[in-house]
């Protein structure tokens, strides 16, 4: 058993099945396999569980079971709260019926020419949206996670700098968003980018938190955890073994976070993240049966 100090610093882990799932298009992954997966994951420790997503079969086929997966999860002894993905204002009204759920994840990209790949709407409807989204979560007693898509630059050429991203920080910190989730799409970021934005955001809205969610190659997960830890940032996305990552930003997928390695990253730093390692390792089990 590990006893941890109470002076020791903490972090929230999100751990990101449906990010790792969702990208997969060879095979539709059994519902079963899918809960059991997840039920596994309920054991571990983690602050959150990304699960599911309410949004389009059409556009992403291999969620389209996330009520059923639902049905099938054990809540029973977990501390663990569930989130959900949502698109629109449909797949809101969807979510909020399942007391089960806390959270309601949005992806909200400051790239115009993503959101409209991502969601088909430009980024004034995705305000709108948002905003319907917020009052859905208010009456059902739900909290919304904004994903700042492309929050670390972006490929297709739009403007981007840390005062734009600033100015949506306060835009979304002014509709109440109270977690905003920095998103690297496309594993493009930078430690110095990272370290920039979250050292000068974090200071600025003491009211919001702030998550790091990064992709990555294999070898530049290490700095880009660093960086955002070392700059102030306490909640961070993962996904055992890296699996996935968007299926909407470009072909050659860059993975998700390994949570492997955040978590050798962590103890490291003596760093209390709130995971049993016993547990961790039954669920890595079942990642490699369910991905391979």
């Amino acid at each position: 058993m590990v006893i941890f100090d109470s002076s020791m610093k903490k972090v929230k882990i999100i751990e990101c099945p449906r990010d790792a799932m969702q990208g997969i298009k060879s095979h539709f992954i059994a519902t079963e396999d899918k809960a059991n997966y997840i039920n596994a994951l309920l054991r571990v420790g983690f602050d959150t569980i990304d699960f599911g997503s309410f949004v389009s079969p059409k556009a992403i086929p291999q969620m389209r079971d996330t009520a059923a997966v639902l049905s099938q999860l054990d809540l029973s002894s977990t501390k663990s709260k569930l989130l959900a993905i949502i698109a629109n204002v449909r797949g809101a009204n969807d979510a909020a019926q399942f007391e089960e759920i806390d959270y309601l994840g949005y992806p909200f990209s400051i790239s115009e020419n993503f959101q409209m790949r991502n969601t088909h709407k430009t980024i004034a409807e995705s305000i709108e949206t948002l905003d319907e989204i917020l009052n859905i979560a208010n009456k059902t007693n739900k909290e919304v996670v904004a994903y700042l898509s492309m929050g670390f630059g972006n490929p297709y050429g739009d403007p981007w700098n840390v005062e734009i991203v600033g100015e949506w920080t306060e835009k979304l910190s002014s509709m109440g968003v109270k977690i905003l989730s920095l998103s690297d799409t496309i594993g493009s970021s930078t430690p110095e980018v990272i370290d920039y934005l979250f050292s000068n955001l974090i200071p600025a809205y003491s009211q919001i938190e702030f998550g790091a969610h990064l992709h990555t190659t294999p070898n530049s997960w290490k700095e880009k955890v660093d960086a955002a830890y070392k700059a102030g940032c306490h909640r961070f996305d993962g996904a055992i073994m890296g699996f996935g990552g968007c299926p909407m930003a470009k072909d050659d997928l860059t993975g998700n976070m390994p949570t492997e390695k955040m978590l050798s990253y962590f103890t490291e730093q003596k760093v209390e993240t709130g995971i049993k390692p016993m547990s961790f390792e039954s669920a890595y089990n079942v990642a490699m049966n369910v991905f391979s």
